[in-house]
């Protein structure tokens, strides 16, 4: 087969539009992959920072003594207390999700 044959033969073309088409619905495709990949990173950060939001960081730390006999202390530490309030931003309610999941919603 020569050079000319191989370069007049059309079987097997793709048109150009037929690449603009496929090139469309490839796009297109990507696009709408795109936006659920980020409603799922979304909703897996909003789950990360409600569990963050939830922990109780409230500690109590009793005192201990030691007493010599005679009405008097050996050694003596005084006990410790923190009581951890809720914030504003502890509640899943103030958050405003992109995507309308219903379980990230009706939580």
């Amino acid at each position: 087969m020569s050079k000319t044959s191989l370069w007049n033969d059309e079987s097997g073309v793709i048109l150009s539009a037929e690449i603009v088409l496929i090139g469309t619905i490839l796009v297109l495709g990507m696009i709408v992959g795109l936006v659920e990949l980020q409603c799922a990173i979304v909703a897996e950060l909003s789950d990360i920072s409600s569990a963050i939001g939830n922990l109780d960081q409230s500690y109590m730390v009793s005192g201990m003594a030691s007493a010599k006999g005679n009405g008097r202390w050996k050694a003596r530490t005084y006990g410790a207390s923190y009581s951890d309030r809720a914030d504003t931003c502890d509640c899943d309610l103030n958050l405003t999700l992109v995507c309308s999941d219903n379980g990230e919603v009706n939580k």
